[in-house]
Protein backbone atom coordinates (compact mmCIF):
# COMPACT_ATOMS: atom_id res chain seq x y z
CA UNK A 1 0.00 0.00 0.00
CA UNK A 2 3.04 2.32 0.21
CA UNK A 3 5.79 3.41 -2.95
CA UNK A 4 8.89 3.17 -2.22
CA UNK A 5 9.13 6.67 -2.10
CA UNK A 6 6.63 7.94 0.74
CA UNK A 7 5.64 11.31 1.62
CA UNK A 8 4.22 12.14 4.51
CA UNK A 9 3.02 16.14 5.42
CA UNK A 10 1.16 17.88 8.43
CA UNK A 11 -0.41 20.38 6.18
CA UNK A 12 -4.39 20.43 6.06
CA UNK A 13 -4.20 19.46 2.65
CA UNK A 14 -2.47 16.43 2.86
CA UNK A 15 -5.92 14.71 4.37
CA UNK A 16 -6.74 13.86 0.35
CA UNK A 17 -3.88 11.87 0.22
CA UNK A 18 -2.79 8.25 1.42
CA UNK A 19 0.41 8.39 3.26
CA UNK A 20 -0.05 11.72 5.01
CA UNK A 21 -0.55 11.96 9.08
CA UNK A 22 -1.24 14.86 11.41
CA UNK A 23 -1.06 14.20 14.99
CA UNK A 24 -1.31 16.71 17.59
CA UNK A 25 -0.66 15.87 20.95
CA UNK A 26 -0.51 16.51 24.81
CA UNK A 27 2.60 16.14 26.25
CA UNK A 28 1.33 17.23 29.47
CA UNK A 29 -1.23 15.04 30.02
CA UNK A 30 0.20 12.15 27.58
CA UNK A 31 -3.22 11.77 26.28
CA UNK A 32 -2.61 10.93 22.35
CA UNK A 33 -4.18 9.60 19.17
CA UNK A 34 -3.97 8.67 16.11
CA UNK A 35 -0.91 5.78 17.52
CA UNK A 36 0.59 3.61 15.39
CA UNK A 37 1.90 1.49 17.68
CA UNK A 38 -1.86 1.00 19.48
CA UNK A 39 -3.16 -2.27 20.23
CA UNK A 40 -6.41 -4.19 19.49
CA UNK A 41 -8.60 -4.47 22.77
CA UNK A 42 -11.25 -7.06 23.64
CA UNK A 43 -14.47 -5.62 24.41
CA UNK A 44 -16.14 -8.38 24.80
CA UNK A 45 -16.44 -7.63 28.54
CA UNK A 46 -16.90 -3.88 28.38
CA UNK A 47 -20.28 -1.82 28.16
CA UNK A 48 -20.30 -1.10 24.28
CA UNK A 49 -22.55 2.07 23.60
CA UNK A 50 -25.27 2.68 20.43
CA UNK A 51 -22.61 2.97 17.62
CA UNK A 52 -23.29 6.16 15.64
CA UNK A 53 -22.14 4.51 12.51
CA UNK A 54 -20.94 1.67 10.95
CA UNK A 55 -19.07 0.95 7.54
CA UNK A 56 -18.22 -1.83 5.25
CA UNK A 57 -14.85 -1.34 3.49
CA UNK A 58 -14.88 -1.79 -0.01
CA UNK A 59 -10.92 -1.40 -1.06
CA UNK A 60 -7.53 -1.79 0.96
CA UNK A 61 -6.56 1.09 3.05
CA UNK A 62 -5.13 2.60 6.04
CA UNK A 63 -7.43 3.01 8.78
CA UNK A 64 -6.68 6.44 8.86
CA UNK A 65 -7.66 7.08 5.28
CA UNK A 66 -10.07 5.24 5.66
CA UNK A 67 -11.92 7.53 8.74
CA UNK A 68 -10.89 10.69 6.37
CA UNK A 69 -13.12 9.38 3.51
CA UNK A 70 -15.64 8.31 5.60
CA UNK A 71 -15.80 11.35 7.88
CA UNK A 72 -15.20 14.48 5.59
CA UNK A 73 -16.35 17.07 8.00
CA UNK A 74 -14.31 15.88 10.70
CA UNK A 75 -10.93 17.49 11.32
CA UNK A 76 -7.86 15.91 11.90
CA UNK A 77 -8.08 16.60 15.56
CA UNK A 78 -11.27 14.53 15.62
CA UNK A 79 -10.32 11.79 13.89
CA UNK A 80 -7.33 10.94 16.02
CA UNK A 81 -9.29 11.80 19.62
CA UNK A 82 -11.72 8.84 18.01
CA UNK A 83 -8.98 6.48 17.81
CA UNK A 84 -7.72 7.48 21.23
CA UNK A 85 -10.76 7.15 22.95
CA UNK A 86 -10.79 3.47 21.30
CA UNK A 87 -14.25 4.32 20.04
CA UNK A 88 -13.31 3.00 16.34
CA UNK A 89 -13.80 -0.97 15.67
CA UNK A 90 -13.19 -3.48 13.53
CA UNK A 91 -15.32 -6.57 12.93
CA UNK A 92 -16.32 -5.56 16.62
CA UNK A 93 -12.06 -5.28 18.02
CA UNK A 94 -11.34 -1.88 19.43
CA UNK A 95 -8.01 -0.31 16.89
CA UNK A 96 -6.05 2.36 17.69
CA UNK A 97 -3.44 1.96 15.21
CA UNK A 98 -3.76 4.70 12.68
CA UNK A 99 -2.16 2.09 10.01
CA UNK A 100 -3.79 -0.84 10.82
CA UNK A 101 -4.98 -2.69 7.63
CA UNK A 102 -8.60 -2.34 5.92
CA UNK A 103 -9.46 -5.14 4.03
CA UNK A 104 -12.89 -5.37 1.48
CA UNK A 105 -15.87 -6.43 3.91
CA UNK A 106 -14.45 -5.32 7.25
CA UNK A 107 -16.99 -3.60 9.04
CA UNK A 108 -15.82 -0.89 10.62
CA UNK A 109 -18.12 1.07 13.64
CA UNK A 110 -17.26 4.57 15.17
CA UNK A 111 -18.74 5.70 18.10
CA UNK A 112 -18.98 9.71 17.75
CA UNK A 113 -19.67 10.53 21.33
CA UNK A 114 -18.35 12.19 24.04
CA UNK A 115 -14.89 13.27 21.54
CA UNK A 116 -13.27 15.88 22.82
CA UNK A 117 -9.97 17.68 21.59
CA UNK A 118 -6.85 17.16 23.66
CA UNK A 119 -5.69 20.51 25.81
CA UNK A 120 -2.15 21.05 25.44
CA UNK A 121 -2.48 19.60 22.03
CA UNK A 122 -0.42 22.55 20.51
CA UNK A 123 2.94 21.18 22.44
CA UNK A 124 3.81 18.45 19.76
CA UNK A 125 2.59 17.18 16.58
CA UNK A 126 3.50 13.81 15.63
CA UNK A 127 4.04 13.87 11.50
CA UNK A 128 4.94 10.11 10.90
CA UNK A 129 5.96 7.20 13.58
CA UNK A 130 6.66 3.85 13.05
CA UNK A 131 8.38 0.60 15.17
CA UNK A 132 11.89 2.32 14.27
CA UNK A 133 11.46 6.38 14.46
CA UNK A 134 9.29 8.83 15.17
CA UNK A 135 9.46 12.35 13.48
CA UNK A 136 7.70 15.84 15.34
CA UNK A 137 7.33 18.90 13.91
CA UNK A 138 8.35 20.96 17.44
CA UNK A 139 6.98 23.97 18.27
CA UNK A 140 9.31 27.52 18.75
CA UNK A 141 10.46 27.73 22.29
CA UNK A 142 10.55 23.83 22.96
CA UNK A 143 14.13 22.87 23.77
CA UNK A 144 14.63 19.15 21.83
CA UNK A 145 16.76 18.33 25.28
CA UNK A 146 17.02 18.84 28.68
CA UNK A 147 18.98 21.35 30.07
CA UNK A 148 21.07 22.41 33.27
CA UNK A 149 18.06 24.52 34.10
CA UNK A 150 14.92 22.56 32.27
CA UNK A 151 14.79 18.72 32.46
CA UNK A 152 10.63 18.36 31.94
CA UNK A 153 9.97 21.00 29.19
CA UNK A 154 11.36 19.36 26.26
CA UNK A 155 10.08 17.24 23.28
CA UNK A 156 12.78 14.40 24.16
CA UNK A 157 10.91 14.27 27.63
CA UNK A 158 7.28 14.39 26.79
CA UNK A 159 7.44 12.03 23.84
CA UNK A 160 9.67 9.30 26.32
CA UNK A 161 6.60 10.24 28.68
CA UNK A 162 3.96 9.20 26.08
CA UNK A 163 5.86 6.06 24.66
CA UNK A 164 6.26 4.80 28.04
CA UNK A 165 2.50 5.22 28.48
CA UNK A 166 1.29 3.57 25.83
CA UNK A 167 3.70 1.03 24.45
CA UNK A 168 5.97 0.70 27.29
CA UNK A 169 9.36 1.77 25.87
CA UNK A 170 11.18 2.97 28.49
CA UNK A 171 13.89 5.42 26.57
CA UNK A 172 14.11 6.93 22.82
CA UNK A 173 17.21 8.18 21.22
CA UNK A 174 17.73 11.78 19.87
CA UNK A 175 19.02 11.52 16.18
CA UNK A 176 19.70 15.04 15.85
CA UNK A 177 18.37 18.14 17.30
CA UNK A 178 16.69 22.05 16.69
CA UNK A 179 17.50 24.96 18.85
CA UNK A 180 14.71 25.75 21.42
CA UNK A 181 13.87 28.87 19.39
CA UNK A 182 13.38 27.24 16.05
CA UNK A 183 10.63 25.21 14.46
CA UNK A 184 10.11 22.17 12.97
CA UNK A 185 10.81 18.85 11.99
CA UNK A 186 12.70 16.49 14.47
CA UNK A 187 13.68 12.59 14.45
CA UNK A 188 14.11 10.36 16.91
CA UNK A 189 14.82 6.38 17.04
CA UNK A 190 12.93 4.03 18.81
CA UNK A 191 16.21 2.14 20.01
CA UNK A 192 19.87 2.69 19.73
CA UNK A 193 20.81 0.75 16.91
CA UNK A 194 18.82 2.99 14.63
CA UNK A 195 20.19 5.85 16.27
CA UNK A 196 23.69 4.62 15.45
CA UNK A 197 22.57 3.45 12.16
CA UNK A 198 21.47 7.59 10.95
CA UNK A 199 24.48 8.92 13.19
CA UNK A 200 27.11 7.07 11.44
CA UNK A 201 25.69 7.00 8.20
CA UNK A 202 24.32 10.64 8.38
CA UNK A 203 25.28 11.71 4.50
CA UNK A 204 24.19 8.17 3.18
CA UNK A 205 20.86 7.79 5.26
CA UNK A 206 19.82 12.25 5.21
CA UNK A 207 19.35 13.62 1.61
CA UNK A 208 18.17 16.69 2.25
CA UNK A 209 17.19 18.99 5.65
CA UNK A 210 15.86 22.41 4.20
CA UNK A 211 14.92 25.37 6.20
CA UNK A 212 12.41 28.52 5.81
CA UNK A 213 13.96 31.89 7.17
CA UNK A 214 13.26 35.26 7.18
CA UNK A 215 16.00 37.91 7.60
CA UNK A 216 16.44 41.34 8.21
CA UNK A 217 17.25 42.76 5.28
CA UNK A 218 18.60 41.97 1.55
CA UNK A 219 20.83 39.05 0.42
CA UNK A 220 24.21 39.93 -1.51
CA UNK A 221 22.87 37.53 -3.96
CA UNK A 222 19.59 35.76 -4.60
CA UNK A 223 21.76 32.05 -4.50
CA UNK A 224 24.81 31.30 -3.23
CA UNK A 225 26.58 29.27 -0.53
CA UNK A 226 28.16 30.06 3.30
CA UNK A 227 31.09 28.19 4.00
CA UNK A 228 33.07 28.71 7.67
CA UNK A 229 34.86 27.01 10.80
CA UNK A 230 32.28 27.73 13.34
CA UNK A 231 33.33 27.71 17.22
CA UNK A 232 31.94 28.39 20.28
CA UNK A 233 32.68 30.86 23.29
CA UNK A 234 32.19 29.35 27.14
CA UNK A 235 28.90 31.80 27.04
CA UNK A 236 27.42 29.24 23.84
CA UNK A 237 27.88 31.93 21.67
CA UNK A 238 28.62 30.71 18.37
CA UNK A 239 31.13 32.30 15.78
CA UNK A 240 32.45 31.70 12.26
CA UNK A 241 36.50 31.31 11.86
CA UNK A 242 38.54 30.81 8.69
CA UNK A 243 40.84 29.07 10.66
CA UNK A 244 40.10 25.26 10.27
CA UNK A 245 42.61 24.18 13.26
CA UNK A 246 40.04 26.22 15.33
CA UNK A 247 36.21 25.18 14.39
CA UNK A 248 34.18 22.83 12.59
CA UNK A 249 33.04 23.00 9.18
CA UNK A 250 30.01 24.62 8.47
CA UNK A 251 28.37 24.77 4.94
CA UNK A 252 24.83 26.10 4.49
CA UNK A 253 23.19 26.52 0.71
CA UNK A 254 20.54 30.06 0.48
CA UNK A 255 18.16 31.15 -2.27
CA UNK A 256 15.56 33.88 -2.44
CA UNK A 257 11.86 33.01 -2.08
CA UNK A 258 10.73 36.20 -1.78
CA UNK A 259 11.34 39.89 -0.57
CA UNK A 260 9.92 43.47 0.50
CA UNK A 261 11.39 46.51 1.49
CA UNK A 262 12.70 44.99 5.11
CA UNK A 263 12.92 41.29 4.66
CA UNK A 264 13.70 38.36 2.88
CA UNK A 265 12.38 34.70 3.03
CA UNK A 266 14.73 32.23 2.19
CA UNK A 267 14.94 28.46 1.33
CA UNK A 268 17.23 27.44 3.47
CA UNK A 269 19.65 23.61 2.69
CA UNK A 270 22.53 22.54 5.02
CA UNK A 271 25.36 20.34 4.03
CA UNK A 272 26.58 20.08 7.62
CA UNK A 273 24.36 20.03 10.70
CA UNK A 274 26.18 22.62 13.40
CA UNK A 275 25.25 24.05 16.60
CA UNK A 276 23.33 27.57 15.19
CA UNK A 277 24.69 27.33 11.72
CA UNK A 278 22.19 28.81 10.04
CA UNK A 279 21.59 31.81 12.46
CA UNK A 280 25.51 32.48 12.62
CA UNK A 281 25.98 32.60 8.77
CA UNK A 282 23.20 34.63 8.20
CA UNK A 283 24.70 37.35 10.50
CA UNK A 284 27.65 36.75 9.05
CA UNK A 285 26.37 37.76 5.73
CA UNK A 286 24.75 41.37 7.52
CA UNK A 287 21.07 39.73 7.16
CA UNK A 288 20.62 38.32 10.74
CA UNK A 289 17.43 35.98 10.94
CA UNK A 290 14.40 38.18 12.08
CA UNK A 291 13.38 37.78 15.98
CA UNK A 292 17.09 36.28 16.71
CA UNK A 293 17.89 38.59 19.65
CA UNK A 294 21.58 36.12 20.33
CA UNK A 295 22.97 36.99 16.90
CA UNK A 296 21.46 40.54 15.71
CA UNK A 297 17.94 39.64 14.34
CA UNK A 298 16.67 42.29 17.39
CA UNK A 299 12.96 41.67 17.82
CA UNK A 300 9.89 41.04 15.21
CA UNK A 301 6.09 41.01 15.43
CA UNK A 302 6.43 37.61 14.78
CA UNK A 303 7.28 37.23 18.56
CA UNK A 304 9.89 34.32 17.82
CA UNK A 305 12.74 33.28 16.07
CA UNK A 306 12.04 33.44 12.27
CA UNK A 307 13.41 29.75 11.42
CA UNK A 308 11.87 27.06 10.47
CA UNK A 309 13.01 23.60 9.23
CA UNK A 310 10.18 22.39 7.10
CA UNK A 311 11.54 19.53 5.14
CA UNK A 312 13.54 16.29 5.40
CA UNK A 313 14.11 13.81 3.38
CA UNK A 314 15.49 10.27 5.03
CA UNK A 315 16.44 6.70 4.01
CA UNK A 316 14.87 4.07 6.37
CA UNK A 317 17.61 2.17 8.09
CA UNK A 318 15.78 -0.96 7.95
CA UNK A 319 12.74 -0.85 4.79
CA UNK A 320 15.27 1.70 2.48
CA UNK A 321 12.39 3.27 1.71
CA UNK A 322 12.70 6.83 0.83
CA UNK A 323 10.54 9.49 3.41
CA UNK A 324 9.95 12.72 3.18
CA UNK A 325 8.69 14.53 5.80
CA UNK A 326 7.25 18.03 5.40
CA UNK A 327 5.60 20.51 8.12
CA UNK A 328 4.64 24.04 7.47
CA UNK A 329 5.27 27.03 10.29
CA UNK A 330 2.64 29.08 11.01
CA UNK A 331 0.26 31.22 8.99
CA UNK A 332 1.70 34.43 10.41
CA UNK A 333 5.06 32.97 9.00
CA UNK A 334 4.15 32.23 5.89
CA UNK A 335 2.71 35.55 4.98
CA UNK A 336 5.24 37.72 6.95
CA UNK A 337 7.26 38.90 3.73
CA UNK A 338 5.02 39.79 1.27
Amino acid sequence: MQNESEKIMNSKKSNKKPGYLKNNNNPEKNRYAGKSGGKAHDLSKKRQPKPAAEFTADKEAYLRDFLISRLPGKSFNKIKSLLYHNQVMVNGTVISKYDYPVKPGQKITIQMHGVKDTPGSEFLDIVYEDDEIIVINKPAGLLTIATDKEKEMTAYHFLTEFLRERDGLERIFIVHRLDRETSGLIMFAKNEDIKTKYQENWNKLVSLREYTAIVKGHMPEKKGTVRSWLKETTTHLVYSTNDEKEGKLAITNYEVIKENDEYSMLRVTLDTGRKNQIRVHMKDLGTPIAGDKKYGGGSCSLKRLALHAGKLIVRHPVTGKELIFEAKPEKAFLHFVR
